[in-house]
């Protein structure tokens, strides 16, 4: 069995405060050339930064599912939004071998002043669908959204419970090679949480990589085979579900990661 994901000292840092990220939009950099004769910069002041993930050497292979286990802020959402390439590592790859669809936050491209419908297919299309795709399944992704009846009507009139079910039906009927799901059980009911774990129960037996971000720890340990436990943006523990997850509830409860000094020329 090959690897679908290795990732070799991957690394993220946020710059804080009111000096400039290293990655900004050109409405951004407008902005803040604006702003510059207002800013009071000092000399060689600190500058504060923060390290998301540091040094993060993974190996998965095809077909596993993993859970994604740590704190607020040990920096597993940024490792998914790295290896689904919406941000750049600032330092260390990844090699990703396959398609990749991720659900990293509740509504994944949809626009609530459009119908569910048309949500559908946005949303199908912004994860890598072809229209044709989602034609296919859009009988098969209402169905498990439960949401037939308002298919017609604006989004932004959905429940919290409505919308999780319709993005997550989009996403699980994609049909990836990789699949990234963060936090997905957070909204919905017990029945439409049981229903999207015996999916992914599902996606795992067709041979998909799954990566699982969630606090959920009875999901974790019932869906993974194996866990990986982040603290401050390093891997601490990666091996059984139970024990990692038994680790982690045990740990310390200070686990923000520490912000650090650096001094830079201006």
């Amino acid at each position: 069995m090959s690897a679908a994901i290795t990732t070799e000292n991957i690394g993220k840092r946020y710059r804080l405060g009111g000096l400039r990220p290293e990655h900004m939009s050109l409405r951004e950099t407008l902005g803040d050339l604006l702003m510059t004769p207002f800013k009071k910069i000092k000399s060689g002041s600190q500058q504060q930064t923060l390290w998301a993930l540091r040094d993060v050497n993974l190996e998965i292979q095809q077909g596993e599912l993993i859970g994604i286990i740590g704190h607020n802020g040990a920096g597993k959402s940024t490792l998914l939004k790295i290896l689904s390439r919406v941000v750049k590592p600032t330092t260390g790859r990844a090699r990703i071998v396959g398609r990749v669809g991720s659900l990293l936050e509740v509504g994944t491209g949809f626009h609530p002043d459009l119908t569910g419908r048309e949500n559908v297919y946005l949303s199908g299309a912004i994860l890598g669908m072809h229209r044709a795709e989602i034609e296919r399944k859009f009988d098969e992704i209402v169905e498990f959204a439960e949401t037939a009846e308002f298919l017609e009507t604006p989004l932004k009139w959905y429940s919290s419970g409505m919308w999780v079910r319709l993005a997550f039906s989009v996403a699980a009927h994609l049909e990836p090679e990789i699949m990234m799901m963060d936090e997905v059980l957070a909204v919905g009911d017990a029945a439409f949480q049981q229903k999207c774990l015996d999916k992914m129960s599902e996606i795992r037996r067709q041979g998909r990589t799954i990566l699982f971000v969630s606090h959920d720890m009875s999901a974790v340990t019932r869906l993974c085979r194996r866990v990986v436990l982040l603290q401050s943006g390093r891997v601490v523990s990666d091996g059984d579900p139970a024990q990692i997850v038994n680790q982690y509830l045990s740990s310390s409860l200070n686990t923000s990661p520490s912000l650090a000094q650096k001094t830079e020329e201006n």
